[in-house]
């Protein structure tokens, strides 16, 4: 039985409208045709200023890619505002690039306070915070705070794997704590005790804390040599890293020294306080770190060189804020790309928190980035290091799972 004219005619209609639906472009605020704009707050200038470094290596980064025809044919427009480290300052930041510029999200904001005073705004307004540089656990929350996502290490994790070493390696562990008072380093201190199980109480001798804004940690320092402390855990910025380490050598004081690695840049925080003071340091790392002969002919770490003289000749290259700067912004070209014509922030979400075995220039071998909706921690692996007066020497193997 032949069917009426008008009725093939009405399904060849219906499928080439359906066909016309699924390929059609899908934008949300910020992309057009030919741009993506996005942006993130960064600390360029006051006590963190040294992170600035990760803000310029992602806009190079982001020039490279503008330069290679861009994200399926769309260049990135990245706006990245100085917050000075300065809590109502990323807020206001915040407000500004949604508002004002008219971003598709934010990527790659550096700092705890910052980001803490931009995160309920950005998850009002359901707007992408994602791949943000704190290991805080507020940041990995997703029935809380489903548009943000973490970027690097937790810092629960990395403490836990530094009261591992600490068990293997000291038989009647004294431990004093110098953190930062804010989720940064209250998370270090919580993810000390965790890992130290029933031992903690007994182990911890003395905690204390300063704040982003105090001129130096000194007396902090005095303090914990008084407690009788063997082993230090600092959960601190470079610059407080820098004077910590310092004084304890000007004091005579050798300690096991812990690092958080966000303070453990050599350039930002080692050299300052004398090479030769900061030998012995420990910390976690997951990623590959310039100057280390282990990857002098690794393909990986040969591209970044080029990177650098050729899109960022100012800055350091040995410096691991540097390559934290790189691989965050390929984190978030990977991310975009896998949009394809969907870049609304709805889809943005869903493929960010749908991350499977992906892998990133620049992480550790073994290391790879996972999300799950229920999982915002892309990075659950780290590998503990030593300072050798030069550079890192690897302790052991992969660490975390």
């Amino acid at each position: 039985m032949h069917k009426p004219l008008h009725y093939l005619i009405a399904i060849t209609l219906t499928l080439a409208s359906a066909t016309g639906r699924a390929d059609e472009k899908k934008y949300g605020p910020g992309v057009t045709d030919t741009e993506i704009k996005i942006g993130n707050s960064m600390p360029y200038s006051g006590p963190a200023s040294s992170f600035g470094t990760v803000g310029r290596a992602q806009a190079a980064y982001y020039r490279m890619i503008n330069e290679q025809g861009g994200v399926n044919g769309r260049k990135i427009t990245f706006s990245t505002i100085d917050d000075g480290y300065s809590p109502p300052k990323s807020a206001e930041n915040a407000r500004r690039l949604v508002e004002q510029d008219d971003v598709l999200g934010i990527f790659g904001s550096l700092g705890t306070p910052g980001n803490v005073a931009m995160q309920r705004y950005l998850n009002d307004h359901k707007v992408p915070h994602f791949f943000v540089f704190s290991g805080v656990a507020r940041f990995r929350n997703p029935e809380v705070y489903p548009w943000t996502i973490g970027g690097d290490l937790a810092f629960i994790n990395e403490t836990k794997a530094f009261a591992r070493y600490i068990l293997d390696t000291q038989t009647d562990p004294k431990i004093g704590v110098l953190y930062q008072n804010d989720d940064f380093g209250k998370d270090h201190l919580a993810g000390l005790r965790q890992g130290l199980g029933d031992k903690a109480t007994a182990a911890i001798i003395k905690a204390v804390s300063y704040e982003p804004t105090d001129p130096t940690v000194d007396s902090q320092i005095i303090e914990l040599q008084q407690s009788g402390a063997t082993t230090v855990l600092l959960a601190t910025i470079p610059k407080f890293a820098a004077q910590a380490i310092r004084k304890m050598h000007d004091i005579g004081w050798t300690p096991l020294k812990l690092l958080a690695y966000p303070g453990a840049t050599i350039p930002g925080a080692l050299k300052p306080a004398g090479l030769d003071a900061s030998v012995g340091v420990v910390t976690a790392e997951f990623v590959k770190v310039p100057g280390d002969p282990a990857w002098a002919n690794d393909p990986e770490m040969l591209a970044y060189l080029g990177f650098i003289k050729t899109y960022a000749p100012d800055l350091d290259p040995n410096d691991k804020l540097t390559v934290f700067g790189y691989y965050n912004a390929a984190i978030v070209v990977a991310l975009l790309r896998q949009c394809g014509d969907n870049l609304t922030r709805e889809n943005v979400q869903a493929k960010a928190t749908h991350l499977k075995d992906v892998t990133i220039p620049m992480l550790l071998p073994g290391i790879t980035l996972n999300t799950r909706p229920d999982d915002y921690s892309p990075i659950k692996q780290m590998q503990l290091q030593r300072f050798d007066g030069t550079g890192w020497v690897m302790i052991g193997g992969i660490a975390g799972g």
